[in-house]
C-alpha cells in the first residue's frame, strides 16, 4: 500500500497550524512603505479600448520575441504573460458587462517574489521602488513564481540558460531628464518611461510618481461619482500596497485581481515561520517528522499484514 498522500498532507497541515497557533510570533514584522520617489503606473479600465498597442510597444522596447502559437505562426498574438510577454491586455465579459484589463508586474511595496528570492536576484530599487531582476545570481529555483500572488514572474523553460521574465517598468529607458508638469501630475518626455504608457492613445495607462498617481486616481473618483467600483483604487493598500494602481468599473476579482487584504505576502510568511521555528526551536519540525513517521509506519504495517494474508490463502 502506498503512502496516503492526501492524509499525509492534511496531517502535516493540521500539525503545523496547531503549533503556529499555539505560539505568538517573536516579533511583528515592520510594515514597509514605498520610497519617497517610488515610480509606478495608473491604469484606468474605463478608458482602455483593448487596442493592445501597449503590448506591441512593450515587445519592441524590451526586444521580446513574438508569441504566435495560438494562431499558427501568422502574427504576434500573446494570450497571457509568459517568457516572451511582459505585458498583456485581457477581456472580461459577463453578459452585457465587459472590461479590458492590463496585466504586468505590480511592483509591490513589499514584494513576495523578492522576499522568496534566496540570493536577491529579485530586489527593489531603493530610489524608485521598481522590482528589478539580476540574472547573475539567479539559480532557477522559481520560488518567486510561487510567492507572487499575481502570478507574474515567468521562467524561460525553453532555453538552456533560462531567466525569469517580468516587467521592470522599462528601467533601461529611464533617464535623468527634465520633467514638465501638466494635467495635475508630472509628465515625462518621450523615451523617459515605460513604452506602454507612451503609446496608449487614450492614456488609459500613465506613468509617474506613485503619490501623484494615487492623487490623480482619487481626483477622478471625486470628479465622476459612481463611475468606479466602490470608489476604490486597487493597489493603494491591497497586499501592503503596489506601485501599479488600478481603477475599474467592475469588481476587481472579476478582472483577475485577488483579494489580499492589507497584509503583504512576506508578512504572512514571516509570521508563520516565527511561530513555528523561532519561538519553539525544533519543536515544530520534530512534530511534523513524527507525523510523517507515523504515517509511514502505518502503511508499512498494512503492507506486511496484506502480504501475510495473501500467503495464508495460498
Amino acid at each position: 500500500m502506498a503512502i496516503d498522500r492526501r492524509a499525509l498532507i492534511k496531517s502535516l497541515a493540521v500539525g503545523g497550524t496547531a503549533v503556529a497557533a499555539g505560539v505568538a510570533p517573536a516579533m511583528a514584522a515592520e510594515r514597509k512603505a514605498a520610497p519617497p520617489g517610488a515610480m509606478g503606473m495608473l491604469y484606468d479600465a474605463t478608458l482602455c479600448i483593448g487596442c493592445k498597442t501597449c503590448v506591441v510597444a512593450c515587445k519592441q522596447a524590451n526586444d521580446m520575441p513574438v508569441e504566435s502559437a495560438a494562431n499558427g505562426g501568422l502574427w504576434d498574438a500573446p494570450t497571457d504573460l509568459d517568457s516572451k510577454t511582459k505585458n498583456i491586455i485581457k477581456l472580461y465579459r459577463d453578459g452585457e458587462q465587459e472590461s479590458f484589463v492590463k496585466q504586468q508586474c505590480m511592483h509591490c511595496v513589499d514584494p513576495g517574489c523578492a522576499a522568496a528570492c534566496m540570493l536577491h536576484s529579485l530586489h527593489k530599487d531603493e530610489v524608485t521602488g521598481v522590482v528589478m531582476y539580476d540574472p547573475t545570481y539567479c539559480v532557477g529555483c522559481r520560488y518567486c513564481m510561487m510567492a507572487c500572488p499575481f502570478n507574474v514572474p515567468k521562467f524561460e523553460f525553453e532555453k538552456a540558460a533560462p531567466k525569469i521574465v517580468k516587467c521592470e517598468l522599462c528601467r533601461q529607458r529611464i533617464k535623468d531628464a527634465a520633467v514638465t508638469g501638466a494635467g495635475g501630475f508630472t509628465r515625462y518626455p518621450m523615451g523617459q518611461g515605460p513604452a506602454c504608457c507612451e503609446v496608449c492613445p487614450r492614456e488609459a495607462v500613465i506613468y509617474g510618481r506613485r503619490d501623484e498617481l494615487l492623487a490623480e486616481a482619487k481626483r477622478r473618483i471625486a470628479a465622476w461619482p459612481g463611475k468606479y467600483y466602490k470608489d476604490r483604487v486597487y493597489g493603494e493598500v491591497d497586499g501592503g500596497g503596489t506601485q501599479v494602481l488600478y481603477l475599474a468599473h467592475v469588481p476587481f476579482d472579476k478582472i483577475g485581481f485577488p483579494d489580499l487584504g492589507t497584509q503583504p505576502v512576506p508578512e504572512t510568511a514571516y509570521a508563520v515561520q516565527e511561530g513555528i521555528y523561532y519561538k519553539v526551536p525544533f519543536l515544530a519540525p520534530v512534530g511534523l517528522f513524527a507525523v510523517l513517521g507515523a504515517v509511514i509506519y502505518r502503511n508499512r504495517r498494512a503492507d506486511s499484514v496484506g502480504a501475510a494474508e495473501k500467503e495464508d490463502k495460498r
